[in-house]
């Protein structure tokens, strides 16, 4: 297994130049989120990430969980790990001060989480799905539901899940079966089964409350029938039991030491969170924090595979370069000079850095929209969001895959070995793609709900930004070639949308045939804006002569291979998209068996 060293350059390059964190807490007057404050979080969550999870990733992923009739155990050291950064005050970092947080900005608490699940995946599902949780119930939940629950979830003494999915239906939540009916007492009793509950019953904290959705015996049919309750493992007031237990653990292909569980609801007693039948609002605080976290995952994984296979490929000699030895005084050459192993290297690096860029941009957007004063401002901030969401979790994990994969092969045979720990990245990677409402399904929202649904307003939202950019930078010295292809697809991205918008109106499979190929055409397009802001600052940095001269050529070089290299692909999802619904839908169902 790779040992992780958090990218701290690379972050610190984003957060002090090309965002600017310092300057934007200032302007929400986040005054306690100092550079001071910044840098001691990076360098202290660093060392913990290293030296504590780090270490953790391989063993728990070799001994997984263990169930014995409804009791979780994790694998060795994690609950000691739990305890560790739950002392550390790790847990509150960005969480409401009037429960105990520290109260920073949310992007400080994304920084950290990217640590968390760069050195271990599997650990950081744990405090990950808690906060959450937290963010629902602060959102949606009642001031004595916040006095009960916020306090303690914050302290880390309890930990939170979300129970949606059930045996039968798992997007199509509206057919769900776990029913709730009212008490006497004001509760409700809550009767089902859940599954794919992670971190749904385990050992690291002492209560775990659970977030579920349910239907009333007089609810609406579908969607318009669904509410939100909290149901408590243990009864906060009594401390006894509840009716909920774990049925069994799924035997998985990776995350294998996050407890992934089936949860059985008899007759457990729960509490209406927010209003009856609009449990699916409240819920999607929830889901959109996750698909954030889910999105992160794809750059976490990809992250430490990157470390493991940068290391192999200067130390691996394998062959002569083809313009002749670059390591003469040995057997043969390090394989990081043939240009396939630059290829896949480069792919590596251009997504991690730009995926990294992505989430925190969107970071900057999500403390925005919780801490201005400006009614305006927060408004554009949460549109933004709207439609990065779930850009983020689908492109990122795409790529994210696709980036542990070539991790993988840069070993070679050696890649396909348990023991070097690059196989366990792809499958851990693996779930990211599925989970927290597939891509396919992210697709769909962003494309039909989020781009078309707003008749395009979500869209110009993101493209005036990137107009802008292109007009202030058209004439750069250095950049000018891609600033101009940049804008030239911002535009195409306009047409291509309206064409689509046009198809659907005529038939509404148009919407659903190009959604994957729209949704990862518009990530390249994002990813190449936020990869010509890194070198713009990296470029003024050489001009300068400030900063280290050897990681802005790194920045630029990089730049030109994502323009040269991965930016083109936009025109294999634009030629996809275009092909239509047609050729998806001609052929009957039956047929595919033959």
């Amino acid at each position: 297994m790779p040992d992780y060293k958090a990218p701290l350059r690379d972050m610190r390059f984003l957060i002090d130049h090309v965002f600017d964190f310092h300057g934007h807490y200032a302007g929400l007057g986040a005054t306690d989120a100092s550079p001071d404050m910044v840098g001691a979080i990076l360098e202290e969550g660093a060392k913990f990430c290293e030296n504590v999870l780090s270490p953790l990733n391989r063993s728990g992923d070799e001994e997984g969980c263990h169930f014995d009739n409804g009791v979780v155990t994790t694998p060795k050291g994690f609950k000691e790990a739990f305890a560790q950064y739950v002392e550390g005050g790790w847990h509150g970092v960005a969480a409401d001060p009037a429960y105990g947080g520290q109260g920073l900005p949310s992007s400080l608490g994304l920084v950290l989480s990217e640590m968390i699940g760069s050195s271990n995946t599997s650990w950081g599902m744990y405090p990950g799905l808690t906060h959450g949780a937290m963010s629902a119930i602060h959102a949606h939940g009642s001031q004595a539901q916040k006095d009960t629950y916020l306090t303690k979830l914050t302290a880390g003494q309890w930990t939170g899940t979300m129970c949606l999915t059930e045996a039968h239906c798992g997007t199509d939540l509206g057919i769900i079966k776990t029913r709730a009916v009212p008490q006497a007492n004001g509760s409700y009793a809550l009767t089902g089964s859940k599954i794919f509950i992670s971190a749904g019953e385990h050992d690291m904290s002492e209560n775990i409350i659970h977030l579920v959705l349910a239907k009333l015996p007089d609810a609406p049919a579908g969607t318009k029938g669904i509410s939100l309750f909290i149901v408590p493992k243990f009864l906060p007031e009594s401390g006894e039991r509840n009716g909920v237990s774990c049925g069994s653990i799924e035997h998985k292909m990776g995350i294998k030491a996050s407890a992934t569980c089936v949860l059985n609801f008899d007759g457990a007693e729960g509490y209406l969170i927010g209003e009856a039948n609009k449990g699916l609002n409240c819920m999607f605080t929830m889901m959109n924090h996750a698909r954030l976290g889910t999105g992160m995952q794809g750059l976490c994984n990809g992250e430490a595979s990157f470390q493991g296979a940068v290391k192999y490929a200067n130390d691996r000699l394998q062959m002569r370069s083809l313009t002749g030895p670059k390591a003469p005084d040995k057997a043969a050459d390090p394989i990081i000079v043939h240009p396939d192993v630059r290829r896949m290297l480069l792919t590596m690096k251009a997504f991690n850095e730009g995926n990294r860029a992505l989430a925190y941009f969107t970071a900057q957007l999500l403390d925005t929209a919780h801490l201005s004063a400006d009614p305006d401002q927060r408004q554009e901030a949460e549109d933004l969001l709207a439609f990065l969401t779930p850009i983020c979790k689908a492109f990122m994990t795409e790529t994210g895959l696709e980036v542990t994969n070539h991790g993988m092969q840069v070993f070679g045979g050696h890649g396909f070995i348990r023991e070097w720990g690059m196989e366990q990245l792809v499958r851990d990677c693996r779930i990211a793609p599925i989970y927290e409402g597939t891509n396919g399904i992210q697709a769909l929202d962003l494309l039909g709900r989020k781009v078309l649904g707003s008749q395009g307003k979500l869209l110009r939202g993101f493209t005036k930004i990137v107009h802008k950019f292109c007009a202030a930078n058209a004439e750069h010295p250095q950049l000018k070639v891609q600033v101009a292809k940049l804008n030239q697809l911002n535009q195409q991205w306009g047409e291509l949308t309206a064409k689509v918008g046009m198809a659907a109106m005529k038939n509404p499979d148009e919407v659903g045939a190009a959604a994957l190929d729209y949704l990862m055409y518009s990530g390249y397009i994002i990813l190449g804006y936020l990869w010509l802001r890194m070198a713009l600052v990296a470029q003024a940095q050489i001009d300068n002569g400030s900063g280290d001269p050897d990681y802005a050529r790194g920045k630029l070089a990089t730049c030109e291979f994502y323009f040269k290299r991965l930016l083109p692909r936009t025109a294999t999802h634009r030629a996809a998209v275009e092909a239509g619904s047609e050729c998806l839908m001609s052929l009957p169902a039956e047929l595919f068996a033959l």
